[in-house]
């Protein structure tokens, strides 16, 4: 699943494709996602211009001149393809291959002036298009529950300290939990742990203070970099100009599962456990 670093490079890719464009058309081949679009809603944005394209933890909105919003969430398979006036093809993606992005999964497309054209490509179908007034945006039930965004100062070394007081949860379920902190994914706890040299098992409420600042820090590091290369591209995510992200090349411990720790001093290989269903990577020398 698209996380949010990738979420966020998607967000300025569309930025620089369709801002300020005007919706002429929009065609609707399946209208059956993970929820069902809104046929009749979704026609009235026609003739509609974009204001503003914004992200919050994994989701994405398209702000229009007629106050409404669209949010855009992309599930697992979820891709844009961008057709320039050239009829030229920018695909996103992010677990599966470019190549295997067919027509038949293509369910939604904007057509905007200048000869533009979105289209939402899905083929699990677990992503969805929602309308909304943009006055009521913050009070979706989709993000009221969202804790701070990482990146964000309110993400801090007090908000941490004062909400892992007597909980007795694994460092990882903490990370993972959206409630906590809004956008983290797998990948990015994975390797944020790492850097700090904590074991993803650890319960929280167990961490010293000097680890906590260790921890948010490298959290914000490791996602600022991630964006700073484009995404991470696993069975290839790649942002609406088609271009691959490579922060994959440098994965300290996720998908290395048998092979040496990076750091220069240790002599751990990387070992492979399941926390929540989800797999986790660390090193069991200098991860404690």
């Amino acid at each position: 699943m698209p996380e949010l670093p990738e979420v966020e490079v998607v967000k300025k890719s569309l930025k620089k494709t369709i801002y300020d464009l005007t919706i002429k058309n929009i065609e609707i081949s399946n209208k059956f996602l993970r929820y069902k679009i809104n046929v009749k809603l979704m026609k009235k944005m026609i003739n509609s211009k974009i204001l503003s394209i914004t992200r919050r933890s994994k989701y994405l909105f398209i702000d229009l001149n007629n106050d409404h919003t669209i949010m855009i969430h992309l599930g697992m398979t979820g891709k844009f393809i961008i057709v320039d006036a050239n009829k030229n093809e920018y695909k996103t993606s992010f677990y599966y291959n470019l190549i295997d992005t067919k027509p038949a999964h293509n369910h939604l497309k904007f057509i905007f002036n200048k000869r533009i054209t979105l289209i939402y490509n899905d083929v699990r179908k677990f992503g969805f298009i929602k309308i909304f007034k943009t006055k009521d945006i913050p009070f979706s039930p989709h993000l009221k529950n969202l804790g701070p965004e990482p990146l964000s100062k309110e993400f801090d070394f007090n908000y941490f300290k004062k909400n892992i007081k007597k909980r007795k949860l694994f460092l990882k379920d903490l990370l993972m939990n959206q409630k906590f902190v809004s956008g983290l994914g797998n990948i990015y706890v994975n390797e944020a742990i790492f850097l700090s040299k904590l074991s993803p098992k650890i319960i929280v409420k167990n961490i010293s203070n000097k680890k906590i600042y260790t921890l948010v820090s490298n959290i914000k590091k490791v996602l600022a970099k991630a964006i700073k290369k484009g995404g991470s591209s696993i069975k290839n995510f790649n942002n609406t100009e088609g271009k691959k992200g490579n922060f994959q090349q440098y994965f300290n411990v996720y998908g290395r599962h048998g092979k040496s720790c990076t750091r220069s001093n240790c002599i751990g290989t990387i070992k492979r456990t399941v926390i929540s269903n989800r797999s986790t990577f660390f090193c069991a020398i200098c991860q404690k």
